[in-house]
């Protein structure tokens, strides 16, 4: 494991972090008056060791002007341990944050609870959980950074859960301190588990993040979570009559390499977005990208089916439903906008699928959208193949490009299943009024995009983001978070 160049003190990473002159500690003096004089003795020279006067620091202060609370671990008292008066301190300062309606940043440094204080001290951390679920039930944003090492209760407390989670490079972060296996266990831990790079590639994390890089990190996640609508700056396109285009024409269109997908959305359409990576839970597929955005100034959370990394090897299985379905929940919890974007050839047919409950993530992302209250947008912006399409259909208000289209399977499996053979896909395709067309006329999609014949996919992009965005300014005001 490479561990991390520099170790942060807490004071440090607060002037590295905060707008300069804006901190405003929130701690009050640690009674050590009933404390065991052997243990006070251990205390004090933490305190002196350290520069703290406990194992973590809070209070509130500014990023980029922005007004946030603040929690950071100081590793060198005591191993940044949580005892009592810590643990305390952590679940006030989190309670102040709810009270102010303040978005909260955690930075962790801990090797967890504090072994002197034994079960009592254990026990807090549920009471810091508790206090951070009242903060997300109010709807505001919790914003997490891992720092080297954290492990144990607090990487199993309050280090994961926040809304959006990073590590910083090369840093040990795990349930269980490899030290602390091998005794146990008589053998090491397998090299290259807690290391955050590893995390962030399984889906536990969101991110690798340097310190130096963090306060950008909060930013981009603070624009977004915290940040009014704008008045954007993207002209939609004004309406025009559909072609009547050949179905099969827009399957084959929509197939090519070259066609706009929702990379191309986020990159032309959209700024400050912050990618979320798996479900949180150990689980990644990069079928599905998941990210906290401003869509033409309009602040979101954007779902959207990749299909350039959807390949006849790797179709879009449970893994990247389960992330959807993440999405959805922040955008609920947050009182953010959702968009989905459809663009699927397919989901996952496979053994495996099946055992991992393909069928009941689409019943289930189907039944989350059925039931959001904060404004949602969908988009089939180009292929919209069977349940994994429908499974991010469902919204308020659909929105089709003009040769996306939307159908039960694919053309081709039609055409097996009625004729016996592939050859009648083209009129299949026709039959089952896949085309934008015809789901408009059918109600339901509620717009097109129109498109323009040879435009780039940067062209196409921008005119969806417009479309999304205006959709989106029609709301008076931002959406209600759950639980406010």
């Amino acid at each position: 494991m490479n561990t991390p160049v520099k170790r942060w003190t807490s004071h440090e990473l607060l002037d590295l972090v905060l707008d300069p002159g804006t901190f405003t500690s929130w701690d009050s003096p640690i009674d050590l008056s009933d404390v065991e004089p052997g243990y006070r003795a251990v205390l004090e020279a933490a305190a002196l060791k350290a520069g703290t006067d406990e194992s973590v620091l809070t209070g509130r202060g500014e990023v980029r002007g922005r007004p946030v609370a603040v929690v950071v671990n100081e590793f060198a008292f005591l191993a940044g341990s949580i005892g009592r008066a810590a643990a305390d301190r952590i679940a006030s300062a989190v309670r102040r944050a709810t009270a102010e309606g303040l978005p909260l940043l955690a930075s962790t440094s801990s090797g967890g609870t504090r072994m002197q204080e034994g079960t009592p001290a254990f026990v807090r951390m549920v009471e810091i959980s508790r206090a951070l679920m009242d903060h997300r039930a109010a709807g505001l944003p919790y914003l997490v950074h891992l720092r080297h090492p954290t492990t144990g209760g607090v990487y199993a407390s309050w280090g994961s859960l926040g809304h959006v989670t990073v590590a910083e490079p090369g840093a040990l972060v795990g349930f269980l301190g490899p030290k602390v296996y091998e005794a146990l266990n008589g053998r090491p831990f397998r090299p290259g588990v807690q290391v955050a790079e590893n995390l962030a590639a399984a889906g536990v994390i969101d991110g690798v993040v340097g310190a130096e890089d963090l306060p950008a990190m909060v930013d981009l996640a603070l624009s977004v979570l915290v940040d009014p609508p704008g008045p954007g700056a993207l002209e939609p396109r004004p309406a025009a009559p559909i072609g009547d285009h050949a179905a099969w024409d827009s399957v084959e269109r929509t197939r090519r390499t070259d066609r706009a997908g929702v990379r191309d959305l986020l990159a032309h359409g959209a700024s400050g977005t912050i990618q979320l990576r798996g479900t949180d839970e150990g689980e990644r597929d990069s079928s599905v990208l998941v990210a906290l955005t401003r869509l033409d100034d309009q602040p979101c959370v954007v779902i959207g089916q990749d299909r350039s990394r959807q390949t006849p090897g790797h179709a879009m299985g449970p893994g990247a439903l389960r992330e959807a379905r993440r999405g959805m929940r922040l955008a609920q919890e947050l009182g953010l906008p959702l968009v989905s974007v459809i663009d699927t050839p397919g989901a996952e047919l496979s053994p495996e699928a099946e055992e991992r409950a393909i069928a009941g993530e689409i019943a289930r992302c189907i039944a989350t959208l059925t039931t959001m209250t904060v404004p949602t947008v969908s988009v089939i912006l180009g292929q919209g193949c069977g349940g994994g399409a429908l499974a991010f259909l469902p919204a308020q208000t659909v929105v089709a490009t003009e040769h996306a289209w939307l159908s039960p399977l694919p053309p081709e499996g039609a055409s097996v299943i009625v004729h016996g053979d592939v050859t009648h896909a083209a009129e299949m395709a026709q039959r089952q009024r896949v085309r934008a067309a015809d789901l408009l006329a059918d109600g339901v999609v509620h717009h097109v995009v129109p498109e323009v014949d040879g435009e780039s996919p940067r062209a196409l992009a921008v005119a969806v983001a417009a479309e999304i965005g205006t959709i989106l300014r029609r709301s008076t005001r931002r959406a209600v978070p759950l639980g406010a």
